[in-house]
C-alpha cells in the first residue's frame, strides 16, 4: 500500500472516530436541550393551569368542557391533563386517553413534583403531580404530562442524518489526504529519478534543492552529501586502481622482458644466476608495494576499530631513531628529539608513521645537517614535528605529497626503492587516529613534516571514524 493510500486510510479512520465522538456529544447536548425545554414548557404550563383551578369557583365548575383548560391545552397536542378530587379520587376531567393512564403511573410520585413516566406504546412522557385550592377553599389534585414523541422523534432524526452524511464526509476526508499527501510526496520523485539515473558514469549529479519544502531540503542537502562522499570514494578507487596497475605493470615488464630475453638463447649458469638475482629485486619490490597497499587499506577500515591506548610520543619517537641511526650516519645525519607528550593510540601504527617520516627527512637532508623532532602540547592538540634541511619541495607537489604512489621525483625515488606510498600511509595512520597529517617549508631549505593529534573531552586522543 502506498504512503498516500495509507494516510486516506488513516485519515479516513481518524475522522470516523472523530465523527464519531462529536455525533455522541451532539446527541449528548441535543439531548440535555430538549430536557431543559421540556422542563420548562411543562413549568409554564403547570402555572397556567393551577392559575385557572385558583379562579375556578368550586369542584362541580370542573368539567372536560370547561373552556378554561381547552384553552390552555389547544394547539399542544403533546400535553395532556387530568384533575382528580383528592378526597375521593374521582377523576373531575380528562382530556386525553394519556391523561388518564398518568394517574396510575403517578401514583407512587411525591405531592407537587415531577416524574417520568412511559406509556404503553413505549413514549415518554415528562409529567407533573400537585395539589391546587379553588375559590371556594377546596383541593383538587393536577396531573399534567408532556408527551416527548416529538423530542424522540427529532433525536432519531439527528442521528440518521448525521449516519448518513458520514460516509460522505469520510470518503470527502480520505480523498483529500490522499490529494493533499500525492501533492505533498511530489518533490520525492526528484530523488526517485535521481537514484534511478545513477550509476558509475553519472555519479555527478546531484539533487536541485530549489522549491523543495522545508523538511525536504534538509533531506535533499544530506542525500548530495552523500552521492559527493561516493563520488570521491569512487574516484579515489578508480585512481587507486590505476595508479596500482601503473605500478605494478613497470616491474611486471621487466620481469617479463628479462625472462624472455633469458629464454631466447641458451645462457651460462652465471648469466641465468644474474637475470635471476635481477628478478628477485623487481619481485621484492612489488612485495613492497602489495604489502603496503595491503597495510593502507587495513589501516583505513573502520568496520573494526583498533583498541588505543596511551603512546609515549617521546619513547616511540627515540626508539625510532636509534633504529635508524646507522642509515643517518652514513649520509652525514644526526637526529634530536626534544619534548614530550603521551596520546591515545597504537603504538606500533605510530611507530610506523613516525619512521617513515624520519626515513623521508633522512633520505632528502643534506649532509651535515640535523633533523630536529619537537613534541608538544597546547590546549587543543598534540603535534610532533619533524624538521630537516635539504631541497624546498614546490608548492604544487605539497599539496599532493600524500597521495597514493604520488613522487616529486620519480626517478630519485625508484632508485631510492621507494614505492610512492610512505607519506600515503602516514596520512591513513593519522585518519584511523583522528588525526592529522600536513608539511610546509620555508625559504631557508627547511621542510617540516607534523603529525597533529586532537585533544578530545581533556584526553590527548581518542579514536575516530575516518
Amino acid at each position: 500500500m502506498s504512503f498516500a493510500l495509507r494516510t486516506a486510510f488513516a485519515s479516513a479512520l481518524f475522522g470516523l472516530i472523530t465523527a464519531s465522538g462529536a455525533i455522541l456529544l451532539g446527541c449528548v447536548a441535543l439531548s440535555t436541550q430538549l430536557d431543559t425545554r421540556s422542563r420548562t414548557e411543562i413549568e409554564g404550563k403547570r402555572d397556567l393551569v393551577l392559575h385557572a383551578l385558583s379562579e375556578v369557583p368550586a369542584i362541580e365548575d370542573i368539567g372536560p368542557d370547561n373552556h378554561r383548560f381547552g384553552d390552555l391545552l389547544t394547539g399542544h397536542g403533546d400535553l395532556h391533563l387530568a384533575v382528580v378530587r383528592t378526597d375521593t379520587g374521582q377523576v373531575l376531567a380528562s382530556f386525553s386517553p394519556l391523561a388518564d393512564q398518568s394517574l396510575a403511573a403517578l401514583k407512587d410520585v411525591q405531592e407537587n413534583s415531577t416524574g417520568t413516566w412511559f406509556s404503553a406504546t413505549g413514549a415518554r412522557l415528562d409529567s407533573f403531580k400537585g395539589t391546587s385550592r379553588l375559590r371556594n377553599g377546596q383541593e383538587v389534585r393536577v396531573y399534567l404530562s408532556l408527551d416527548r414523541e416529538r423530542d424522540a422523534q427529532l433525536l432519531r432524526d439527528f442521528i440518521r442524518s448525521t449516519m448518513a452524511g458520514l460516509p460522505v464526509l469520510l470518503l470527502i476526508v480520505a480523498l483529500g489526504s490522499w490529494i493533499i499527501t500525492k501533492t505533498g510526496l511530489a518533490p520525492l520523485h526528484r530523488f526517485h529519478r535521481l537514484a534511478a539515473s545513477v550509476g558509475t558514469q553519472s555519479l555527478g549529479h546531484r539533487v536541485s534543492s530549489a522549491g523543495l519544502p522545508a523538511e525536504l531540503t534538509e533531506l535533499a542537502t544530506e542525500f548530495n552529501s552523500m552521492l559527493e562522499r561516493v563520488h570521491e570514494g569512487y574516484q579515489r578507487l578508480q585512481e587507486f586502481s590505476g595508479d596500482l596497475a601503473h605500478e605494478m605493470r613497470t616491474p611486471v615488464s621487466t620481469l617479463l622482458g628479462r625472462s624472455q630475453v633469458a629464454l631466447s638463447h641458451t645462457r651460462t649458469i652465471a648469466e641465468l644466476r644474474e637475470v635471476i638475482e635481477g628478478n628477485v629485486d623487481e619481485l621484492e619490490r612489488l612485495s613492497r608495494l602489495i604489502s603496503d597497499m595491503l597495510f593502507i587499506a587495513r589501516t583505513e577500515r573502520v568496520d573494526k576499530p583498533t583498541a588505543f591506548q596511551s603512546v609515549d610520543l617521546t619513547l616511540a619517537t627515540q626508539k625510532v631513531a636509534s633504529y635508524l641511526a646507522i642509515v643517518a650516519e652514513e649520509r652525514n645525519v644526526s637526529v634530536e628529539v626534544h619534548g614530550n607528550a603521551e596520546v591515545m593510540g597504537d603504538f606500533l601504527l605510530l611507530e610506523r608513521a613516525i619512521s617513515n617520516l624520519l626515513t623521508n627527512a633522512i633520505r632528502h637532508a643534506y649532509e651535515n645537517t640535523t633533523i630536529a623532532i619537537n613534541i608538544s602540547t597546547d590546549e587543543r592538540n598534540v603535534t610532533l614535528t619533524v624538521m630537516n634541511h635539504g631541497e624546498a619541495i614546490a608548492d604544487e607537489h605539497l599539496k599532493r605529497i600524500f597521495d597514493r604512489f604520488y613522487r616529486v621525483d620519480s626517478a630519485r625515488a625508484r632508485m631510492d626503492g621507494g614505492n610512492g606510498l610512505g607519506l600515503a600511509i602516514v596520512r591513513s595512520i593519522m585518519i584511523s587516529h583522528g588525526g592529522s597529517v600536513s608539511s610546509f617549508h620555508r625559504p631557508i631549505d627547511e621542510t617540516s613534516f607534523v603529525l597533529t593529534f586532537p585533544i578530545i573531552d581533556g584526553r590527548r586522543q581518542s579514536p575516530l571514524p575516518s
